[in-house]
């Protein structure tokens, strides 16, 4: 049974900044989908662009991984021959979950390789798909286009990257309405005000987003000749990019 994200529930004398602890892996499937717009939806639809972009004898990369929902979704996908998965995540107790999850399920060909380390460590190479889901944004600023363009140099050609963001706008006024209809959907689901506002100021030093535009000239100064929004639901997008 999927446990009930109640972290933030009760007034905390401090608050520390955000981190994928155990706390958070325990109750981590409940938190992403009541906090994340349309989640189930990215995960799936993950599956099927690596159904059609996965190459044969490639691999495809998951970066922040954390429990390895989009790793699970591209391997009951891939049809392709001798295409393999490495998940990758800096929290071990993430991964360790993550080991326990795939471990139970032997039903598929395409072998998953988690692994422990700071996505910037990573050789990335003959990789036909790269997710990124959720992971650019805690990656600090200064050091987010040289990742990029590792991915970029490590995709063969008609490669992709999938980068699932969440975002902020120019204008203060669609930025507060975007924010404020997010509150409202986590508020639909059941998280009080002094959760929101609790978990707000523990990822507030974390998280940084930014603008779509930033990230599509980000994408470009990388090398990717073509980016699309496939999907937008309030402040939270994914891209797709194509080498």
């Amino acid at each position: 049974m999927r446990k009930s994200d109640s972290i933030y529930a009760s007034s905390l004398d401090e608050l520390v900044d955000f981190r994928f602890d155990e706390r958070v892996v325990d109750v981590f499937p409940d938190m992403i989908q009541r906090s994340v717009p349309g989640y189930a939806n990215i995960v799936s639809m993950i599956g099927v662009f690596a159904d059609k972009y996965a190459q044969n004898n490639s691999y495809c990369y998951d970066l922040g991984c954390s429990l390895g929902a989009a790793s699970l979704s591209m391997q009951k996908s891939i049809k392709q021959n001798n295409c393999d998965i490495i998940a990758v995540d800096n929290s071990v107790e993430m991964i360790e979950r993550a080991q326990q999850i795939f471990s139970s399920d032997q039903s598929s060909n395409i072998d998953v390789k988690l692994v422990c380390a700071d996505l910037q460590d990573v050789v990335i190479e003959n990789a036909s798909v790269v997710v990124m889901n959720f992971t650019l944004q805690f990656i600090p600023q200064d050091e987010r286009l040289a990742l990029i363009r590792r991915v970029y140099q490590g995709l063969k050609p008609g490669g992709i990257l999938i980068l699932s963001e969440k975002i902020t706008f120019e204008d203060p006024e669609r930025d507060q309405f975007q924010n404020e209809i997010h509150h409202d959907f986590k508020r639909a689901n059941g998280y009080s005000d002094l959760e929101i506002s609790q978990k707000r100021t523990a990822l507030e030093k974390v998280l940084i987003p930014e603008t779509l535009a930033t990230h599509q000239q980000r994408l470009a100064d990388a090398g990717f000749g073509t980016s699309n929004v496939w999907f937008q639901c309030f402040n939270f997008i994914s891209l797709v990019a194509i080498k």
